[in-house]
């Protein structure tokens, strides 16, 4: 079976914790105990966000006085694949022995004129008070937004259009190695009409929407949305909250679903499933070999054909 992970960015740095090479390592090789377990038998290509890292990034980048301006999001983006796929290629090739791991920075193409440049919604960075968050909106000139547990940094998110590199993952499949790639979403560009040249852009595309794009793009069997949550829930954070098990795309879109956390990853399941007639699913990462079972998780399947 070919299964594209997409593990949450809080998979790799949890809420609240220091952002320190330390702790994401920790985190790290407990998401690749759970990897692990799904590489036997399958073909597993891993994504991941980076909304805590390029957040990181972009603060340093615009702190330092050697600079004449900051990095823009594309390189940032560029940087935290690099820094993450290592760390994750590392774990995996001492959990995998004689199995070839490949971690290749990717390049999405989304379009120049896509409205999202004009409505930043996309969240990076770490959770700031309202005043603190405000302040730093009026000295960097930057756009936040209410998060679940606080303030963020909020950017432009564009809808992926393409994988540059599905070629090239491809072949890394046909050689069975474990590949990760398409990490935050993958480096945001545009692509010359004429002449097909890369520009990068100043966005960071949600790693779950391209994650189905790539999932649809490579023919996958299976979706695998990780999170820190064991199921997707209907009434979240009400008395009345209780997991769905087993539902369709429709039915999942007749539900709501918080904006930036859980609706992407609903929204990006039910695409792939429609798109493809595959399977996706939603769940926690330490259950990820469960999920893939159907032993947890919250299961995106087909609409059933009538007549």
């Amino acid at each position: 079976m070919r299964i594209v992970v997409a593990l949450g960015g809080n998979a790799l740095l949890h809420r609240g914790e220091r952002p320190d090479a330390a702790a994401q390592q920790a985190n790290i090789d407990r998401a690749v105990t759970a990897l692990a377990a799904l590489a036997g038998d399958n073909e597993l290509v891993i994504t991941h966000g980076n909304g805590p890292q390029i957040g990181l990034l972009a603060l340093e980048s615009a702190a330092d006085p050697a600079l004449t301006v900051p990095y823009p999001l594309d390189v940032l983006g560029a940087q935290t694949q690099g820094m993450i796929g290592s760390l994750l290629a590392r774990a995996l090739r001492g959990a995998l022995p004689g199995r070839q791991v490949a971690a290749l920075v990717t390049h999405t193409v989304v379009r120049a004129d896509d409205p999202a440049f004009k409505r930043p919604t996309k969240f990076v960075g770490q959770v700031y008070p309202r005043d603190e968050a405000r302040a730093l909106a009026r000295e960097r000139g930057w756009h936040i937004a209410k998060d679940t547990t606080g303030w963020r940094r909020v950017v432009a998110s564009p809808a992926p259009e393409a994988v540059v590199e599905t070629d090239t993952v491809q072949a890394l499949l046909a050689n069975e190695a474990v590949v990760i790639c398409a990490g935050g979403g993958g480096v945001p560009v545009t692509a010359d009409h004429d002449t097909g040249e890369l520009t990068g852009v100043e966005a960071v595309i949600d790693k779950d929407f391209t994650a189905a794009l790539l999932a649809e793009e490579l023919k996958a069997d299976l979706l695998l949305i990780l999170t820190d949550v064991p199921n997707v829930y209907a009434d979240f954070g009400t008395p009345r909250q209780r997991p769905v098990i087993d539902v369709t795309p429709t039915e999942l879109r007749d539900r709501a679903f918080p904006e930036g956390s859980m609706k992407p990853k609903t929204e990006a399941a039910a695409r792939f499933v429609e798109r493809t007639g595959g399977l996706a699913a939603i769940g926690a990462l330490d259950a990820a070999y469960a999920i893939a079972h159907g032993d947890s998780g919250t299961l995106v399947r087909p609409e059933l054909a009538i007549g």
